[in-house]
Formats: C-alpha cells, sequence, structure tokens
C-alpha cells in the first residue's frame, strides 16, 4: 500500500533497524543509557538548547512543558487550531490542570493584539497568564514567518511570560523557512520537536529548553510514566533521524508542491499550490460533501493501493514523506485523475 494519510505512517530506515540492533543501552531513570544520553545532548545542541529530555510521543512532550511551565489554576494562551487544543484530548485541564484559552491564529499565526487583548493577571474573576504556546509547522500545513514569532516573543518579555513551541516538525519549517532549526528554536523558552513522523524514527520526541527547567521535566516524566529504561534502543533510531533524515525534508516538500500544481489544473478541486509550506497538501472538493461521493472517492484510491483519509467536509489531506519516491507520487495522481472526476 502507498499510504499518504500522514507522514507519521513512516517506517524505520534499514540504518535504523541496525542502530537499534546494536544500541548500547543502560537504565535512563538512573541516567546510565549512553545513547540516550547521546541523543539528548545532540538534540539540545541543534536547538542551541541547554538541555533536553526524551519522551515518548510529541503529545506527551507539550503536555510535559506544560505540566512544568505551568501553577495549577492558570492560563494558557495558544491558537484555536493547535495540535495542542485540537488533537491531544483536552490533557492539559487533565495533567497540568491549567485552562486553554484559544485565539484565532490565521496560518498558525497569532496576531499581538489579539494576544494582548487575552492576557491576563490574576484578580478574584480570572486566572493569571502562565504560558504562551506556538506551534511551527503548524498541524495545518503552514509554516510562521519569525518576524511573527519575534512579535510574540516581545509581548511574553514584556509580560515576563515563557513561550513553549509546539515543533512536531520544527525541520520541516526549518527547511522551508531556509534557516536553521536553532534559529526558530531562540524565539522561544523550551521546544519539543518529533523524532519520528517525516524523521522516520519509530518512537519519540524531544523536549529542550533551560537546564533547570528540564531538571524539573524530568521529575514530572517520572510522574507522568515516562521514566523509561533500556529506551537507547529507540534513540538510536532518533540518532539517525536528527543526522540522517533531516537532509531528505526538502525531497518530501518538493513532492508535495507538484503534487499540487497537479491537483490544482483538476476541474472541480480548490486548492492554491502556494500555500503548501512542507509536506502536506490540503484540497477541497466541495462534491464530496455528499457522503456517496466521499465513499467513492476513498473507493478509487484504495482499489490503487493508496491509503487516504476521509475528507472532512470536502477537505482531503495528502501527506507526503519518506515512504513516497516519484514513482509512488506518479500513481497517486493517476489516482486522483480518476478520483475526482464525476
Amino acid at each position: 500500500m502507498i499510504d499518504i494519510r500522514s507522514d507519521t505512517v513512516t517506517k524505520p530506515t534499514d540504518r535504523m533497524r541496525k542502530a537499534m540492533a546494536a544500541a548500547a543501552v543502560g537504565d535512563d531513570v538512573y541516567g546510565d543509557d549512553p545513547t540516550i544520553n547521546e541523543l539528548e545532548a545532540l538534540g539540545a545542541d541543534l536547538l542551541g538548547k541547554e538541555a533536553a529530555v526524551f519522551v515518548p510521543s510529541g503529545t506527551f512532550g507539550n503536555q510535559l512543558a506544560l505540566f512544568t511551565w505551568c501553577k495549577r489554576g492558570t492560563e494558557v494562551l495558544l491558537g484555536e487550531e493547535s495540535h495542542i487544543i485540537q488533537h491531544e484530548a483536552a490533557a492539559a485541564s487533565i495533567i497540568a490542570g491549567v485552562q486553554t484559552r484559544p485565539i484565532a491564529a490565521p496560518d498558525g499565526v497569532l496576531c499581538p493584539d489579539s494576544l494582548k487583548a487575552r492576557l491576563r493577571k490574576r484578580d478574584l474573576h480570572a486566572p493569571a497568564t502562565s504560558l504562551i504556546c506556538l506551534e511551527n509547522a503548524h498541524s495545518l500545513g503552514r509554516v510562521v514567518p519569525l518576524a511573527a514569532m519575534d512579535a510574540v516573543r516581545s509581548l511574553a518579555d514584556a509580560w515576563e511570560l515563557p513561550v513553549h513551541l509546539d515543533g512536531a516538525r520544527l525541520f520541516n519549517a526549518a527547511c522551508s523557512l531556509g534557516v536553521h532549526a536553532r534559529e526558530i528554536a531562540a524565539r522561544c523558552d523550551s521546544v519539543m520537536f518529533c523524532l519520528s513522523k517525516g524523521l522516520c524514527a519509530p518512537v519519540g520526541s524531544l523536549l529542550a529548553g533551560p537546564r533547570t527547567f528540564v531538571d524539573e521535566a524530568r521529575m514530572k516524566r517520572k510522574i507522568m510514566g515516562g521514566g523509561m529504561r533500556q529506551a537507547g534502543i529507540l534513540a538510536a533510531a532518533g540518532l539517525i533521524a536528527l543526522k540522517e533524515q533531516t537532509l531528505c525534508l526538502a525531497a518530501d516538500h518538493s513532492r508535495a508542491k507538484k503534487l499540487a500544481r497537479f491537483l490544482a489544473a483538476l476541474p472541480g478541486l480548490i486548492i492554491n499550490p502556494d500555500t503548501v509550506d512542507i509536506n502536506m497538501v490540503f484540497c477541497v472538493f466541495p462534491s464530496a460533501e455528499d457522503p456517496k461521493v466521499a465513499a467513492r472517492i476513498l473507493d478509487v484510491f484504495a482499489k490503487k493501493g493508496i491509503q487516504i483519509n476521509p475528507g472532512d467536509q470536502g477537505v482531503f489531506r495528502f501527506v507526503t514523506h519518506y515512504g513516497i519516491g516519484d514513482p509512488e507520487l506518479a500513481a497517486i495522481e493517476e489516482a486522483a485523475r480518476e478520483a475526482f472526476t464525476l
């Protein structure tokens, strides 16, 4: 099967599998796993941060950041379409005990004026703002310009607030912007980034920031059940993800842009190829709001051996990744031509 539901479906590379089998390991709770220690040091260095801690997933890393930065009963400001709001099962209210206050953020960009209007000090009726969260690249596929991040950073500094970055696809954002990942990370106090997704590691993310923050996060990781033992088997794949797979993202982006241009030429599809910043292609096929049409589209792709997500009110998302080469892209285009022709 050709799978373009997400880049979360990537398989570990052959190099990763061999490295995992041969990994030097120890008990990470004791701090004795050399491969984990190497991965955390490399991740921190790449982002220009003092330290990093390995966590099982991106959601775990984001929620650990909130749990570490925020006092219970405070408020976190973030974009209304952000992953933390939309796809993390209200974990912030359960784990950190905080209120999330979403703000409109077109293309993932938080407007400083809208943000400023919602910043609060504690009083009899209101919780205090304790954290601002950004996302880059955004889970809707857009990359946030550095200038937009700078505007939020300035406001956060004026209020003496930390900024956390959900950088699940941080290296995709860096590739798209043509900068090093540390230039994006420099705008934030803590950063979570995934080793899976486009980087192909089977499991894991890193949460990076000041050493005192990471030390506290390591304690709270234990509370959340994230204290792992011989996790160097996983870290071995993470090292290759950072050293090798970050160099492959430009090809994923290029194929996504090519697919977007192809889809834009099909009658009835609504898509602007210029909005494809990373490896995600969103398009609208209004006729697919009819459940029968939507089912037929899925069936056409499935019969050609291609897995896609069902459309959401006529919106389809296709994601390129390491498992999608030129032959796979050609097959996807052929299926799309048939599926979107009524």
